[in-house]
């Protein structure tokens, strides 16, 4: 018995030893994976803004910065303005996030707190996957026999021109079309809150609202801010159901009700209209250009927000 232990203890090192630089090389390998992965999406970046800079620079050369702010857009006489498209994404995009963030907040502390288990709340987050999983193209199409009929009534009784499509019926489904990513999220932010913090507020008298006021929403407040960006980035991208409902002017909207167009719907619309090598299509690939820039900023500026908003335990 001895003998046996003394020879296990002889050749324990040098097993040892073999695992310690199987670890070794197992580890430096999966940081090399890693370290490859993120190069490649930087490349991949890197690659998109290069691509649509080369492409647009015909139109950047001729019109320069008259390019973003100008308002005239005529392929028949090469105007090329995009300051309409930028302003149409925006008031689009915004507004559909100032119509969804109410439900979504409402949906999130609903299963998140209240409905944590049970058929009903199955029921109900099946139902928010449904949406996120439903094709945009079929947005487009409820919005356009069903939404655009309803807004058309309600602008004959505002006393505005009844056009029915526009930016409103755009940003209603917009907003619909984004619910899913901001409650999905902000309902996960919201169950990660520990429940010490819950229990110590409602030991200290505090009611259901009061905790949810002032513990559990302050707590996960940078998830849901990053819900709400990962919506807010989802509309700024959005084509085809915008498209469908937004009435496809190539002008300056006057009010929320006018028709009007985004930077992603004007690709849509004349991308395969303009010809090769011409200043029209050269134009619309800087239209995408601009959208990647104002993505990457509202990007850049969300992740600043939700830093300052993180809450450090």
């Amino acid at each position: 018995m001895n003998r046996n232990s003394s020879r296990i203890m002889k050749f324990r090192p040098k097993i040892e030893k073999q695992s310690g630089t199987y670890s070794n090389i197992s580890e430096s390998i999966f940081r090399k994976i890693l370290f490859f992965s993120g190069f490649c999406i930087i490349i991949l970046l890197l690659g998109i803004f290069i691509t649509l800079l080369l492409d647009s620079l015909p139109a950047i050369g001729k019109f320069g910065l008259s390019f973003i702010y100008g308002t005239t857009w005529d392929p028949v006489y090469e105007k090329f303005g995009a300051i309409p498209f930028l302003v149409g994404t925006l008031l689009t995009s915004f507004l559909a996030l100032l119509i969804s963030l109410p439900f979504s907040i409402a949906i999130s502390i609903f299963l998140g707190e209240y409905f944590t288990e049970g058929i009903f709340s199955s029921f109900i987050k099946s139902a928010i996957e449904l949406l996120a999983g439903i094709p945009s193209v079929i947005y487009g199409f409820c919005g356009l026999f069903i939404l655009v009929p309803i807004i058309r009534a309600l602008e004959i009784k505002l006393g505005v021109s009844p056009f029915g499509v526009g930016i409103f019926t755009a940003s209603i489904v917009l907003s619909i079309m984004i619910i899913p990513y901001s409650a999905s999220l902000g309902r996960e932010v919201i169950q990660l809150v520990p429940s010490d913090l819950k229990e110590a507020a409602y030991s200290l008298g505090a009611t259901k609202f009061e905790v949810i006021k002032d513990v559990i929403l302050p707590f996960a407040r940078s998830g849901i801010f990053a819900g709400i960006l990962l919506s807010l980035g989802r509309a700024l991208g959005e084509t085809m159901a915008v498209t469908m409902v937004i009435g496809n002017m190539n002008v300056l909207p006057k009010d929320i009700f006018s028709p009007s167009n985004t930077m992603a719907s004007i690709i849509a619309n004349e991308f395969m209209e303009a010809s090769p090598g011409s200043l029209h299509l050269s134009s619309l690939v800087g239209v995408g250009l601009l959208l990647f820039i104002v993505t990457t900023i509202v990007n850049i500026i969300g992740k600043y927000i939700i830093k300052r908003l993180s809450v450090e335990i």
